[in-house]
């Protein structure tokens, strides 16, 4: 039974392996240095129906360049186009495309009429039958300041010329939320009702992976319920003439579109009534505009000589758990968290990154931090472990007895069952003892696999040596006699890339065979199992390095917990007068 436990254990490796290089998503999210944009054409004609969110059609690009304010905040850097008031060019200040020196800042936000446009609007639909003159995406806005710090909003207007003044006040905190209050000034002799809108819009489709590991793409919290679909499902979901793919009404929540780090999002004041909204206008094959936002379900009703406003926010930037979570808690936005894909089991992934993160806030590294976890769950199961190696340990003394069973009724299996049922009552052993413990563990390994994988927090961390990016793969290669042959072998296969870190993952891996051998197989069975190192070594060479090391520290506390468990054992079974446990070969 022990060969059982060892084939179980290799497949849930496999599959945690081999599962996490096929779902794995590609980011595909453009980084651009720190500059002003070019000029951006500006569509959007509004939708007739309130409920709806309407999807811009790409317009010429202007001759003159479309006048604009400067943003330059904490920790972003960019300018918002005056014609259309559009969020349309953001970058990063505090993250850049690798690790390099002069590496260009990660750009979340850019123009229509660029390479990846990718924008946030704001504005007013007509009512029915309205016959308000409403900005559209042309409209030129004058501002009141050049520039949007943290410390100076900058106030948006334009006159209708019908005795409506609009006006968008943005403001912007040290991190990544905007303030946008819309505001309406009625100066006719008429009351007026239009309903707020605000929106996030992408005009490309980024590379589809097709996996399930990280969601990216149309994401939105209403009523408390997590929606997540994908760029696919909302091209076939589009019906014209609205395009609308997807629609649901509810009090308040957030809705964007998210990247596996960053996130571009509408928020409306939560105590509104609106309709969330995703659609898709077609441009050919997968080519198009994805939105992402609300519209009102009840009118801002301005009466004549009054004014009256409605605020939302803007988020525009990395999702870090503990930011996403501050918003959640100041702003009474529901859910916000679950802008990070912690997955079907969240109840218990999210609070080990939390731990993680304390512990990387202690340590100062988040390689150290990965480690000191590790550490912590090894003691927290080494009760589980000890009754685990206890069983495996009567199992290898069994050995003798069920392989001369085997050869004495190898002609009855149902005899075969019997006499091994009456052989383990005998001997007071339960085969099936050993794998409970393992099975406890596994749920704990993969939540710690996967937060490793959805959080920005391993994204660049540095370790020691040669690793400056724990999310990236172990830059050194066996193939290359690590850096003295300058080629790249990995242009003729990614298997020829084989770094220090997976090599020592290998390694332990293959101690460990040696340690707990796999009895009583035939000599096929023997031979594939000894190669399970080699292979494991390859596929770990193309994960992030902070998953190799990881699985390197992890096997070798395997290693010292086994061997402490055994000495004790062993003790206890020398006071006692009973046989120790059989070790392991060498």
């Amino acid at each position: 039974m022990d060969i059982k436990r060892f084939m179980v254990a290799t497949a849930l490796s496999a599959v945690v392996l081999v599962g996490f290089e096929y779902f794995l998503p590609q980011q595909n999210h453009k980084t651009v240095e720190q500059q002003a944009p070019a000029s951006a054409p500006a569509p959007a004609p509004a939708a007739a129906d309130a409920a709806a969110t309407p999807v811009a059609d790409q317009a010429a690009k202007p001759d003159a360049p479309d006048p604009r304010v400067t943003i330059d905040a904490g920790r972003v850097a960019g300018s918002l186009d005056l014609r259309g008031a559009r969020l349309d060019d953001l970058v990063l200040k505090n993250y850049h495309e690798t690790v390099k020196d002069g590496s260009p800042l990660v750009r979340v936000l850019e123009p229509r009429g660029e390479e990846q446009p990718n924008l946030v609007e704001v504005g007013w639909t007509n009512v029915s039958g309205g016959q308000v003159r409403v900005p559209d995406a042309n409209t030129v806005w004058t501002a009141d300041h050049d520039r949007l710090t943290e410390a100076q909003p900058v106030t948006l207007s334009w006159d209708n010329g019908q005795g409506q003044v609009f006006q968008i006040t943005i403001g912007i905190d040290p991190n990544y939320m905007f303030t946008v209050t819309q505001k309406v000034v009625n100066h006719g002799s008429d009351g007026v009702s239009l309903y707020p809108f605000s929106r996030v819009e992408r005009g490309y489709t980024p590379v589809e992976t097709g996996g399930y590991l990280v969601h990216e793409g149309p994401i939105s919290v209403i009523d408390h319920r997590l929606d997540e679909s994908s760029y696919k499902s909302l091209r076939k979901a589009a019906v014209p003439p609205g395009n609308i793919a997807w629609s649901k009404s509810g009090q308040g929540g957030w809705a964007g579109i998210t990247d596996k780090y960053w996130l571009a999002a509408v928020i409306p004041q939560q105590d509104s009534d609106v309709a969330a909204n995703y659609a898709f206008a077609s441009q050919g094959g997968d080519k198009g505009i994805y939105d992402v936002g609300f519209t009102a379900r009840a009118p801002l009703v301005v009466a004549a000589g009054g004014e009256a406003s409605t605020e939302s926010h803007v988020f525009a930037g990395a999702k870090e758990v503990p930011l996403l979570e501050k918003y959640e808690s100041s702003l009474h936005i529901p859910d916000f968290w679950k802008a990070v894909d912690f997955g079907w089991f969240a109840f218990l992934t999210r609070p080990i990154f939390t731990v993680l993160d304390w512990l990387n806030t202690m340590l100062g590294n988040f390689g150290l931090a990965l480690m000191a976890f590790t550490l912590l769950v090894k003691a927290l199961f080494f009760p589980l472990a000890t009754k685990q190696f206890h069983s495996m340990g009567k199992m290898r003394q069994l050995q003798p007895k069920i392989k001369a069973l085997r050869e004495r009724y190898k002609d009855d299996q149902m005899a075969l069952n019997q006499q091994m049922i009456a052989l383990y009552k005998q001997e007071g052993v339960n085969p099936a003892s050993g794998c409970l413990p393992m099975l406890l563990q596994i749920p704990v390994f993969w939540c710690l696999y996967k937060d490793l994988y959805v959080t920005i927090e391993m994204r660049h961390a540095p370790f020691f040596g040669w690793i400056h990016d724990l999310s990236a793969f172990d830059p050194t290669n066996l193939f290359t006699l690590f850096g003295l042959i300058p080629w790249d072998p990995s242009v003729i296969s990614p298997m020829l890339q084989l770094g220090l870190w997976p090599m020592a993952f290998g390694l332990t891996m293959f101690i460990q065979q040696k340690l707990n051998p796999a009895p009583s197989i035939d000599p096929a069975q023997q031979k594939m199992f000894q190669f399970m190192p080699i292979i494991f070594t390859f596929f770990m060479a193309r994960q992030p390095a902070g998953l190799v090391i990881y699985y390197c520290w992890n096997n070798l506390l395997t290693m010292l917990q086994q061997t402490v468990i055994q000495r004790r054992m062993n003790t206890k079974a020398a006071a006692t007068g009973q046989a120790k446990l059989p070790a392991g070969k060498k």
